[in-house]
């Protein structure tokens, strides 16, 4: 069982990547959490109560190997119970602080912060969570129930997370309304922003977006690798795992028999995805199965690329119903040339979708693509330009949400 009191905990200072901050003097307790910040790949410091900074520079008083992170194997319960001493992090600077609920009469005085989680076993104990607004913090756990939901909250302080990639899929109204050309132009315009950028193939019968940038031979990891992840994947890990290309990394398919990944899988990579920031753009499928879903859960903005011209719209009609049934912000852009009557706005209204904007024609794309360049390659083209204007509204909205964007 796990409770929200408020906030997110801090990143950690200076944006130095450290470990949680563990206050405990029950043994039991303490060798589950030495476990599963060994699950999350993260070194804690331990203490009895609220640790205390020295006044002086002086080094830290020796203390125990027990209490410095060893493996949840090591006899936590030979720990002596002293009470203060001196750490570098401390209760403030810690990105996470892991209060046992035996300990929180002795942290109720300890400076308020974000970040604190106050762990217990008792499920039936109402008082926890009296216990837990004593002593500031945003969140009760209770094991073993919210095991791997602190695993995913201790990975995130080892890995140093800050904000969350925004999240964009690109999916078609119809068959070739040019989905996966607009997909990779964002990618490739916010590579050249700048911008951390992962372009995700959700589209298993699609051909491969990596064939679509030229870098079908790439080496690197495809969607089959990842069929068998379970639990937590990590950002980083995965980043490096991946083919790069044109300064973006590519999670496509091959050319195997592979073509589904299961949705805990999917899940999983793409939290992971979510998690090293920057952007991540998901070229999506036009039938929603339970791994698509998977997806659309963790998608920030939607956009449906829509033809002008009647039967698109009406098809589009019911991609969109199926699709806002999981995504609330799915905007729509319309790419031309327009059937009689027809204009952007007036698909928008029709779709009832806000609009995203009219995706521009341009000459030439055909043979780029032949010729091995990814779409929206031209910075000048009015490709890029559309690409480069989505990504400035959806970042200053993100950033005004709090969300994600580096």
């Amino acid at each position: 069982m796990t409770g929200t009191i408020t906030h997110d905990p801090p990143p950690a200072a200076g944006g130095r990547q450290s470990g949680p901050l563990i206050v405990t003097e029950d043994p039991d307790l303490l060798d589950d959490l030495l476990r599963l910040c060994a699950a999350a790949g993260a070194t804690p410091e331990v203490h009895h109560s609220v640790p205390v900074t020295p006044p002086s520079p002086s080094p830290p008083p020796w203390t125990p190997p027990a209490l410095t992170g060893a493996p949840a194997s090591s006899t936590s319960s030979a720990a002596p119970a002293s009470s203060a001493s001196a750490w570098p992090t401390g209760w403030e600077a810690a990105p996470l602080v892991l209060v046992g609920d035996d300990a929180a009469r002795r942290v109720r005085g300890a400076v308020r912060r974000r970040g604190v989680v106050l762990v217990g076993r008792d499920q039936d104990d109402s008082g926890v969570w009296q216990r837990a607004v004593e002593i500031g913090a945003d969140h009760v756990l209770m094991l073993p129930d919210g095991e791997q939901w602190l695993v995913d909250r201790i990975a995130d302080v080892a890995e140093g997370a800050g904000r969350p990639a925004l999240t964009v899929g690109v999916i078609g109204g119809r068959g070739g309304a040019g989905a996966s050309t607009l997909a990779c132009a964002l990618a490739v315009t916010a590579a050249r922003e700048g911008l951390r950028s992962l372009l995700v193939d959700a589209d298993p019968m699609g051909g491969g977006l990596d064939v679509l940038l030229g870098g079908e031979t790439a080496d690197g990891l495809r969607w089959p690798a990842f069929a068998a992840s379970r639990g937590r994947v990590g950002g980083g890990a995965l980043e490096e795992s991946l083919p790069e290309l044109h300064s973006l990394r590519v999670l496509s398919w091959d050319r195997g028999d592979c073509v589904a990944v299961p949705p805990q899988a999917v899940r999983a990579v793409l939290a992971a995805a979510r998690r090293r920031g920057g952007t991540v753009v998901v070229d999506l499928p036009r039938r929603i199965d339970d791994g698509v879903a998977e997806v659309l859960a963790q998608l920030d903005v939607g956009i449906l690329v829509v033809p002008a011209e009647l039967r698109a719209v009406a098809a589009a009609g019911r991609v969109a119903a199926a699709v806002g049934m999981v995504l609330r912000d799915l905007r729509v852009a319309v790419r031309g040339p327009y059937a009689s009557g027809l204009d952007d706005r007036e698909v928008a209204r029709l779709l009832g979708l806000p609009l995203a904007g009219e995706v521009p024609v341009e000459s030439g794309l055909l043979r780029a693509t032949e010729s091995r360049r990814p779409p929206g390659t031209p910075s000048r083209g009015p490709l890029a330009r559309f690409c480069r204007e989505f990504w400035e509204r959806a970042l200053a909205e993100s950033q005004g949400r709090g969300g994600g964007a580096p």
